[in-house]
């Protein structure tokens, strides 16, 4: 049996003890009332009952629209599958292009699912980790890890829980290696609305060399604050797309209809209102990260995402992270995750990560006893 995931333990503990919780990543900030409006509107006057396998046609046209508008990519709805999350995508991605044997590339610190959802699928995964502080990717240690069974490259950009991105030269030598090797690149760019230094993302579907070769997987979850919704898709040329939609039909089949209606109508609201959203976030991090560093904790830079984290070494906290996280969460009453939870073969990384998505009053009591416990205590 699988044990359960420290995202789940923490904000168990969290709540038993009544900790305020910095680890899972769900906001607390008011959600959109646009979103929450055309939901409640979808579930009056539209339609209860299965939406097409695939996703609704207005919600694919949607997807691909935003895309054109946001990133500058020319996507057909044919070339959309709507899933019941991301998580959801990324396992028919999975069973679509793994068949027992097959090798798949994972990039450490990883999303939890990507090992499991892999085994699942009956594939061997080959980890290749990101260098700190600046979390680069080396192009050389992908390639060194690639052999004949390899079937698959994953990669998250904006990462978590690192908060940085692939740039667009990394990406282009990935998609040589690619073609060289008849790879899948599959890419969870889940994080892709939550830029928050004023970047623009680069997909992997933006770059000729890997049009053909890449999954993108997207949340409206993400972009629209509403983790609860469980509104994902794979976005993919069209026999990749068929693959996905071929697997899916056996996982959820289809995805809640008022919802995709709903996320239909968020995707179509201007750009000034995404940036307003992801402004508040912005808000958050700053907020939060002055307050830790007044008192000695050491962050790195990072670009987009819900989190920061924080450098132990450099806020001279020599301690095992995962104990670290068991203490804070104990003594100071703030829940976080250790990075060591994002990596397959590491039991100590030295990195801490802490969630931003909260109301200013939730920030500053988490911040004073980060603080109190930082002053009270020699580590």
């Amino acid at each position: 049996m699988a044990a359960t995931t420290i995202f789940e333990r923490m904000s168990r503990l969290a709540q038993e003890l009544g900790a305020i919780n910095l680890g899972q990543g769900f906001p607390d900030l008011p959600e959109p009332p646009e979103l929450l409006d055309a939901a409640a509107r979808a579930l009056r006057e539209r339609s209860n009952q299965y939406p097409p396998m695939r996703g609704l046609p207005e919600l694919r046209g949607a997807i691909a629209a935003y895309y054109a508008r946001e990133q500058g990519l020319d996507l057909s709805a044919e070339e959309v599958v709507v899933t019941s999350g991301a998580t959801e995508a990324l396992a028919a991605s999975f069973l679509a292009f793994v068949q027992p044997g097959d090798e798949v590339i994972l990039v450490q610190p990883l999303y939890d699912a990507y090992l499991p959802l892999v085994r699942r699928a009956g594939g061997v995964a080959r980890l290749v980790e990101l260098t700190p502080p600046h979390w680069t990717l080396s192009v050389e240690a992908v390639a060194a890890a690639i052999t004949e069974r390899t079937r698959v490259i994953v990669l998250n950009s904006p990462n978590n829980p690192t908060g940085t991105v692939i740039d667009a030269a990394t990406l282009s030598a990935l998609g040589e290696l690619c073609d060289r090797h008849d790879l899948i690149l599959m890419c969870d760019e889940v994080w892709e609305a939550m830029l928050l230094d004023g970047s623009r993302h680069v997909p992997p579907l933006a770059l000729e060399n890997l049009r053909q070769r890449t999954v993108k997987i997207g949340s409206a979850g993400k972009i629209f604050s509403l983790t609860g919704w469980k509104i994902g898709w794979a976005c993919a040329t069209q026999p990749l797309a068929a693959a996905i939609a071929a697997q899916h039909q056996f996982l959820t089949f289809t995805t809640a209809t008022p919802l995709q209606w709903a996320v239909a109508e968020g995707l179509a609201l201007p750009p000034e209102w995404h940036a307003a959203h992801r402004a508040r976030y912005a808000m958050g991090k700053a907020r939060l990260s002055a307050v830790l560093e007044a008192a000695g904790y050491r962050l790195l830079p990072s670009m987009g995402t819900w989190f920061v984290t924080v450098d132990l070494a450099a806020s001279g906290l020599s301690v095992d992270d995962a104990m670290l996280a068991e203490r804070l969460i104990r003594e100071a009453g703030v829940a976080s995750i250790p990075f060591s939870a994002f990596y397959a073969d590491r039991e100590e990384t030295g990195y801490l990560r802490l969630c931003f998505a909260k109301g200013d009053s939730t920030l500053d009591e988490a911040a004073e006893r980060l603080a109190d416990f930082r002053t009270q205590n020699v580590l």
